[in-house]
């Protein structure tokens, strides 16, 4: 800020807003006749109808808001409620964004290797992808676990492969993120004995447990008990992290998988707002103050190709979360109204053809979330596509972030496009759709039994079939694919994970269970039975107690499920 200007906002009416006595409208009619027509009789315009990537019809021009989206009331100063403009008032004119690379895969060693390495080019936070096998709770000796150990994320199943994993990772001044849904309380916990061990506190430990299983319902399919025991077990995190772990984000409230699915974003949006809902509510059922822990929940989002309607979207976001906190659940502190959110570039737009050009998607869209206003952000590889990502692929990556931060700009000012008429416009059209979804999913009794009646699925599988068919007629142009396509081979050098991988983690699990007291594994898993039939008992410290008894997260998992039972989906067909 330049030396005698003062700090203070601004009074007065807005700029751009138009006199009393000359209506916009009027002008604007005035040029639509006068200047539009003629030149695009002169010279027609591409397409009849301009939309955005999710469909909301966009028009020529914007010009300044309507007395109903007052500026305090709707777009405001950013650190200060609703937060459309951000949850900090300076954002990253202090601090930039955390550069937290998704990054897993093989044995821990082999992802303990990766950490490092990122963390040596820069990275600020770790995030760790588990491979399928522990995403579904299933050990590496398992028959269902062949073909797919350590290959599309690494491979944990004890609480010494957890300690594998951080060996030498300074966990008092990393924050980590965990990729994880369905058997989460049990890697979460396998995380926290590991930093014990390293002599970290639990207390002193800070990051996040994705941990959100509804999405998985709507969109992954990485679930393992019905929703509502599922439900349960993400509220015990929560209520186990209010009270002994505040550095904590229990939940990370995730759109990030049901924008891949094929959602627009104002689904997403919607649907991951929906949930958000959802968790606080039940925790609040659970007998947990809302201002307890409402300041700890977190939220992870896409960001696909449409720049202006992605930086809508994450503004809406923040507003209508603010909003729900306040006027459904009563919080009173501000920082239970923020969402800070964490952003990943979108693999579903990635292409295998032509896979350099993924270089540049990524960019405009790491670009669209830091314009957004993300706190985190994972930039993808441009080999996404094709397989894991090879070290010089995740590199590149990681210096897209670290150009935008350094030499772009963009970090100067503080929502550089608060005032833009066309995207406070989106902004707000984006929260009007969104709380249309709102009204729906409550008429069908909340998010769960709309899970159970297939709403989600339906509505999410209709908008993935009208853009396929837009892409396959050529109205949406994916360049490289359907436009400007070469024959010209992919030229990717390759990253290969063998079956050792299985072999090494099933070798180690054999030794584990031959070396450890059976008569306390026993118990210690039938404890883990005993308090999931109860309905008022925590499960994180039976879930503990049976990682410290060297129970397999496979064991623990089928504990859980000889209560629950398992959950297959209707058909949605």
């Amino acid at each position: 800020m330049a030396a005698g200007k003062s700090s203070s906002p601004p009074t007065g009416p807005r700029p751009g807003a138009p006199a009393p006595d000359d209506p916009v409208e009027e002008r604007t009619r005035r040029w639509e006749a006068e200047v539009a027509g003629p030149a695009i009789a002169r010279t027609p315009e591409r397409k009849p109808r301009f939309t955005t990537l999710g469909g909301i019809p966009v028009e020529r021009v914007y010009t300044p808001r309507s007395p109903r989206s007052a500026f305090d009331e709707g777009i405001g100063y950013p650190g200060q409620p609703p937060f459309t403009r951000g949850v900090h008032p300076t954002m990253y004119r202090s601090r930039v964004w955390s550069m937290r690379m998704f990054s897993g895969f093989g044995t821990p060693e082999d992802t303990n290797r990766r950490f490092r390495y990122l963390l040596a080019h820069g990275e600020s936070g770790l995030s760790i992808a588990f491979d399928d096998p522990t995403l579904y709770g299933i050990d590496a000796d398992d028959p269902e676990a062949l073909g797919e150990v350590g290959k599309c994320g690494v491979n944990v199943g004890s609480l010494d492969d957890m300690r594998r994993l951080l060996k030498g990772i300074p966990l008092e001044r990393v924050t980590t993120s965990m990729t994880i849904n369905g058997p989460a309380n049990i890697v979460w916990g396998m995380y926290v004995l590991a930093a014990e061990a390293a002599g970290v506190p639990r207390a002193k430990l800070g990051g996040t447990t994705q941990n959100d299983i509804l999405k998985e319902y709507i969109a992954q399919k990485e679930f393992l008990y019905p929703p509502r025991p599922a439900l349960r077990l993400v509220t015990d995190t929560i209520e186990f992290a209010t009270r002994s772990m505040p550095q904590w984000n229990p939940v990370s409230i995730s759109g990030y998988h049901i924008r891949e699915a094929g959602s627009t974003a104002v689904q997403e949006l919607a649907f991951t707002l929906a949930d958000g809902r959802a968790y606080v509510g039940e925790a609040i059922r659970r007998g947990l103050d809302v201002d307890a822990f409402a300041p700890r929940l977190s939220f992870f989002f896409n960001s696909h190709n449409d720049f202006f309607e992605e930086i809508a979207k994450f503004r809406a976001a923040r507003r209508l979360w603010a909003r729900v906190m306040r006027e459904e659940f009563h919080a009173q502190k501000e920082r239970s109204l923020w969402l800070r959110f964490h952003t990943q570039t979108a693999g579903c737009s990635c292409t295998a053809q032509q896979p350099e050009l993924n270089i540049v998607r990524t960019t405009i869209q790491a670009l669209a979330g830091v314009l957004g206003g993300t706190q985190s952000l994972h930039t993808n590889s441009y080999d996404e596509a094709i397989q894991l990502p090879s070290e010089d692929a995740a590199r590149i990556a990681l210096r897209t972030q670290q150009i935008l931060a350094s030499e772009s700009g963009v970090a100067e000012s503080v929502d550089p496009f608060g005032g833009s008429y066309y995207v406070e416009w989106l902004t707000d059209r984006m929260e009007e759709e969104a709380r249309r979804y709102f009204d729906r999913i409550d008429e069908l009794g909340g998010v769960v039994p709309a899970i159970e009646r297939g709403f989600f699925q339906r509505e999410i599988q209709e908008a993935s079939f009208r853009y396929q068919r837009a892409v396959e007629s050529g109205e949406e142009k994916i360049v490289g694919v359907n436009a400007y396509a070469t024959d010209e081979p992919i030229r990717v050098p390759r990253l290969k994970i063998s079956e050792a991988a299985r072999r090494a983690q099933s070798a180690r699990l054999a030794t584990l269970r031959s070396r450890r007291d059976r008569k306390k594994h026993a118990a210690a898993l039938d404890r883990v039975r005993r308090v999931a039939e109860t309905e008022d008992r925590n499960t994180m410290p039976a879930v503990l107690d049976a990682l410290k008894a060297r129970a397999t997260l496979g064991e623990i998992v089928h504990a859980f499920q000889d209560v629950f039972g398992r959950y297959r989906e209707r058909s949605m067909y």
